[in-house]
């Protein structure tokens, strides 16, 4: 492995340095998304050069065994900026779901404390007392709510419909 570091390029081996798991823990969702698109290009970039050069050498030896042997160089850097690409998206995955979760529940706190709160409707709750019996209404006619019922008639005449037509 040693090795094929030194035969990374400076630039390279720099890229595949920071994706080194105490170096991707520092990171935040953002810099891991520019990361993660730089070691893609640099896997993409050393992939085609691997890819050109074997076809070429195929073609020189007239058998793919033996330009296989030439090209090894360039299939071992791609490889490493696989595996390095790999760490990349492991931590990038795990810190996205880690801010998803944050976020969905700033959302859920958000909307509990813009509810109101009908558990303590009584007879001194000034909404409750408007309402003949002290009982707050259990369903608001909401135009969802509208759509939803009006769906379900149209579906029971609809039953209703193919019954009688039997």
């Amino acid at each position: 492995m040693k090795k094929l570091l030194k035969s990374l390029s400076e630039k390279d081996f720099r890229l595949y340095r920071q994706t080194k798991r105490d170096r991707l823990r520092e990171l935040d969702e953002d810099e891991l998304i520019d990361l993660h698109a730089r070691v893609r290009n640099a896997r993409n970039k050393h992939m085609t050069v691997y890819r050109r050069e074997a076809a070429a050498a195929v073609s020189d030896k007239a058998a793919r065994g033996a330009a296989r042997r030439t090209t090894r160089g360039n299939a071992a850097r791609v490889e490493a900026l696989e595996t390095a690409l790999a760490r990349v998206s492991r931590r990038l995955g795990t810190v996205a779901k880690q801010n998803a979760a944050a976020l969905k529940q700033a959302r859920l706190d958000a909307a509990r404390s813009d509810a109101p709160s009908f558990a303590g409707a009584g007879a001194d709750d000034p909404a409750a007392a408007r309402i003949p019996g002290g009982k707050a209404k259990s369903k608001q006619k909401s135009a969802g709510r509208k759509k939803r019922e009006a769906s379900d008639i149209a579906a029971g005449a609809k039953r209703q419909a193919k019954r009688d037509s039997r």
